[in-house]
């Protein structure tokens, strides 16, 4: 008979090995799946994993980790502290919906005025949009004590409602013959996140990545915000008789979770994207909550995971090009990382006991 015995303690090393295990687990079912679709499962995992670092085109296609992994990296950092705190926001899209918007519609807002001023004030704008988005579920929460799962979760349906109006109405490029969309930021000097280094994939969202992950290893680390965020997750009667305010910690993590979701939305249009237009969000917002788990809500190893989720977005475009993959296949994919990483993850605090039950 096989059971489930829980582990005197949690096994460390089962927790740094499930992130890999996970990947291979699905790299190996993922096959199945490519199998089963009529495609040979090998060369579509050497398409996804190999051709973007070291196929043929690939000169093109590694600027492009940094431009995807970014705002994976970004959102991802910001959902950590409060998951590691047990305050769990799910809505993260939304909020870099309306990052986007705020920081477009300040860019806009000036066009075609030419100024040093214009980038820096739509970067605050992005950080803001995104930081009042998730004040709504935190205020609610510490207030009436609603769950922030669902409210967040909701709120992303009406970001994407915002999102298509501003498309279709007031941001919309009068000179645009009718479409839905904005201006092209790409063709605005001052309102464009152009690369630092040209052809590098380099832009100001990736410094602001690499800098949010050095702010959240230094304050999960070196300072007492840090400490209250991971005792309160860890042992949350602990964190009360250590005189942890639980209203601040629900109001910290969520504004800042918002406000590097809403600088993710901010860079992206107005760089890799250009410009608003009614499906502007791709799921970065979601997918960050796998680069948040299989990075073990770690800084460090969610800039690893949210490059190795870049590389399946690559790979999976050049798949669905060169193999003909349909894009839910990849999508599915995708999904089992997160889906294997929690079904491995159970077994840091449990193991498998081969054997007759004893009776008593």
């Amino acid at each position: 008979m096989i059971r489930l015995e829980k582990r005197p303690q949690a096994s460390r090393a089962f927790s740094l090995a499930t992130p890999v295990l996970a990947v291979v687990a699905t790299m190996f079912f993922g096959g199945l799946l490519f199998m089963a679709l009529g495609k040979e499962p090998l060369l579509a995992i050497k398409t996804i994993f190999w051709e973007p670092l070291f196929g043929e085109f690939s000169f093109y296609y590694r600027p492009q980790l940094l431009i995807k992994g970014a705002p994976l990296v970004l959102i991802a950092i910001g959902l950590s502290l409060g998951f590691k705190a047990g305050i769990w926001n799910i809505g993260a899209e939304g909020q870099y919906i309306m990052g986007a918007l705020f920081g477009a519609g300040v860019g806009l807002a000036f066009y075609p005025v030419e100024g040093w001023y214009i980038f820096p004030l739509m970067v605050l704008a992005g950080a803001l949009g995104g930081w009042l988005w998730a004040m709504i579920p935190a205020i609610l929460k510490v207030r009436f004590g609603t769950n922030e799962i669902l409210v967040s979760l909701m709120l992303v349906y009406v970001a994407e409602q915002f999102l298509a109006s501003m498309s279709l109405g007031l941001l919309k490029n009068p000179e645009g013959f009718g479409f839905p969309g904005s201006r092209n930021l790409q063709q605005y000097e001052s309102a464009f996140n152009a690369d630092l280094i040209e052809g590098s994939g380099m832009h100001w969202g990736v410094v602001a990545a690499m800098i949010a992950v050095i702010f959240a290893y230094v304050l999960l680390t070196k300072h007492r915000l840090g400490f209250a965020i991971r005792v309160t997750g860890e042992a949350p009667r602990a964190a009360k008789f250590s005189g942890v305010n639980p209203t601040r910690l629900v109001l910290f993590c969520l504004g800042t979770s918002g406000l590097l979701a809403g600088l993710a939305g901010m860079f992206e249009v107005s760089g890799p994207a250009g410009q608003v237009t009614i499906d502007f969000n791709v799921g970065y917002g979601f997918t960050a909550i796998i680069v948040a788990f299989l990075g073990r809500l770690h800084p460090i190893g969610i800039l690893l995971a949210g490059l190795l989720m870049a590389l399946t977005y690559i790979g999976g475009d050049i798949a669905q090009s060169q193999l003909g993959l349909p894009a839910a296949a990849i999508q599915v994919f995708q999904g089992m990382l997160l889906f294997f990483l929690l079904a491995l993850d159970m077994f840091t605090n449990y193991r498998l006991r081969f054997g007759r039950t004893e009776v008593a």
